[in-house]
């Protein structure tokens, strides 16, 4: 993994956020995210509040496309940014 990549990784991995080495199409540089393991307090992403919420008002703590703040601020830092390859899986990739 790409030392950007990894720094990014280790510090969502630190806070609780399900990530997982490789891509869904299995780029080996970079990780992805899961949408389905939404446990405790956070919601960590949910493609549906694209459509179920997102454009009026959203959730709190959420963007408009269904991705906590606190895993963008992590990106962002890395420059690095996701996008959802399927409801289930945020890709990561060079922002």
């Amino acid at each position: 993994m790409k030392k950007n990549a990894r720094l990014a990784f280790n510090a969502l991995k630190k806070i609780g956020c399900p990530v997982y080495e490789g891509t869904w199409d299995g780029d080996e540089d970079y990780f992805r995210i899961s949408a389905e393991e939404n446990y405790g307090d956070d919601i960590w992403a949910d493609y549906y509040i694209m459509t179920d919420g997102g454009w009026d008002g959203g959730i709190e703590g959420m963007d408009d496309f269904g991705v906590n703040e606190k895993i963008n601020a992590i990106l962002s830092k890395y420059r690095l940014t996701c996008e959802w390859c399927n409801a289930a899986v945020l890709d990561v990739y060079p922002a």
